[in-house]
């Protein structure tokens, strides 16, 4: 499996999701902090670059010391978790809004579960190539 594109993109996916999840969670707990600005985690749009090439011309990294405009390679796709501080959702300035935060978490998990199935259907298939049962 080392090597395989499809693993380490389930594998990046996986780690993103689980991110997220934990990000979700922190912004439930805190629905009743005052002034507390909930947090998002992005990586889809990176890992799909990545995976079907980018949509914008990519700068040229001839050196190591050059900052390339984008990952590189599935292993560079950083889950990025970000601050959202302009969506007041309450008068006290708390911006987690907890149906649509059950909702991502929801969605969250279908998604993690899904990949996880994924996963293991591709390992059973290559212990079966492999000779297993």
């Amino acid at each position: 499996m080392y090597g395989d594109l499809t693993v380490s993109v389930l594998a990046k996916g996986m780690q993103g999701l689980s991110r997220r999840l934990e990000s979700t969670s922190r912004n439930i707990a805190n629905a009743n902090t005052p002034a507390y600005a909930r947090r998002k985690v992005s990586f889809e749009e990176e890992l799909r670059e990545v995976v079907n090439g980018p949509s914008k011309l990519p700068m040229a990294v001839t050196s190591r010391t050059h900052i390339p405009s984008g990952p590189l390679s599935v292993g560079e796709v950083i889950p990025a978790e970000t601050r959202v501080p302009d969506e007041p959702y309450r008068l006290d300035g708390n911006a987690v809004d907890p149906e649509r935060e059950m909702a991502v978490l929801t969605e969250t998990r279908m998604s993690y579960s899904a990949l996880s199935r994924f996963l293991a259907r591709k390992g059973a298939m290559l212990r079966y190539v492999i000779g297993g049962n």
